[in-house]
């Protein structure tokens, strides 16, 4: 039985515009972004499938394109709205922190470098740089390594801080971040 076959209520976009998104379930929420299921399955199916194979909507946003070619029913164009998803996430965790605006707390820092490094499938060293009130000047990452290390050169780190003219930098390390 296809979504439209559904009473009114129990369909997922419909109960969005009814209820608003938090009504909805994960796999709900998936199904509106892949609108279509497959042959004898729906969107909502195909969401819950996703869900399952990858474990969480986390593990659905870090999967790989070529990890998501895999599951039957999502080609290109599910593939493109999942990783628009994912990005879109990303960005909005980070938005809060603009340039210029001043980091009050360290979970603010640790959330805003969270959002810009967490769930990379290689190894990043990144610096913040700051100026005298801890306002955001710039964000960079400066070292990429391969999937278990990379190597930083203490010198680029100088040289960045100074042509930021930035009184203090914060070190990042994506790895770091998944464990704490």
């Amino acid at each position: 039985m296809s979504i439209s076959d559904w009473p009114e209520g129990e369909r997922p976009r419909e109960k969005l515009q009814e209820r608003g998104p938090g009504a909805l379930s994960n796999a709900e929420l998936v199904a509106i972004l892949l609108r279509t299921g497959t042959l004898g399955q729906t969107a909502l199916d195909l969401a819950r499938s996703l869900l399952t194979r990858f474990g969480s909507l986390r593990g659905l946003a870090m999967a790989t394109p070529n990890e998501l070619a895999t599951v039957p029913g999502i080609g290109p164009a599910k593939r493109a709205s999942l990783a628009a998803l994912a990005e879109l996430a990303r960005r909005y965790q980070v938005e809060s922190i603009e340039r210029g605006k001043a980091f009050e707390d360290p979970k603010a820092v640790r959330d805003f470098l969270a959002g810009k490094l967490r769930d990379r499938n290689r190894e990043i060293f990144g610096c913040l740089f700051l100026d005298n009130r801890h306002r955001v000047i710039a964000f960079d990452e400066l070292f990429q390594g391969g999937l278990a290390s990379t190597n930083v050169h203490a010198g680029e780190v100088v040289r960045r801080a100074l042509l930021y003219q930035a009184a203090a930098v914060i070190l990042a390390h994506n790895r770091f971040l998944e464990s704490n």
